[in-house]
């Protein structure tokens, strides 16, 4: 039993085709969730921002699988670390977020061995360097949701940025190939 579920696991981190199925799978689902929150009310269009995409995810043809899985796994870890903070002042709908979480932790549950194996080898080119300018961005997320104290606008802002990161994470899903 031990051995299979070993063997699963490599066999799993080494079937990138079987990975990008699962993550645009998962990623359309992601996408649907969020558009059932409620959307952004007109009036908080005017408190949208900047937040600074890192460079690197405009211009995502320039990563390798590798990169690709490494620049997922951070995505997929800090979006679900915002969506644990308090978003009682947006009227969401508790079920659709802790379904949005579950989407997401099979997501890095997926990815997990992969990424593991990746870094214990070293095997990437730029995933290391754009992996620092994600966590500054989703910083000034969290930076944005503290300054306007978790008010409905600003998570109404949020949404709509994490909405354009699904969009970054089915681009990036299709560099996962064998």
């Amino acid at each position: 039993m031990v051995v299979l579920l070993c063997f699963s696991t490599t066999a799993l981190s080494r079937n990138y085709s079987l990975l990008r199925f699962q993550q645009r799978r998962s990623d359309t689902e992601c996408q649907k969730l969020l558009q059932q929150l409620p959307s952004t009310p007109q009036h908080c269009l005017e408190v949208r921002m900047d937040f600074q995409v890192p460079e690197e995810m405009k211009q995502a043809q320039q990563f390798q699988k590798e990169d690709a899985v490494l620049v997922i796994y951070e995505m997929l870890q800090q979006i679900f670390g915002i969506l644990t903070r308090d978003f009682s002042s947006t009227g969401w709908s508790e079920t659709i977020i802790e379904d949005l979480l579950v989407e997401l932790q099979g997501q890095m549950d997926h990815l997990e061995p992969i990424q593991k194996e990746i870094m214990q080898k070293k095997n990437f080119t730029m995933g290391d360097m754009t992996v620092p300018h994600l966590k500054k961005y989703y910083l000034n997320l969290v930076e944005y949701l503290l300054s306007k104290d978790y008010n409905s606008c600003a998570w109404a802002v949020v949404r709509a940025e994490m909405l354009r990161n699904f969009s970054f994470l089915k681009s990036l899903t299709g560099y996962l190939r064998d």
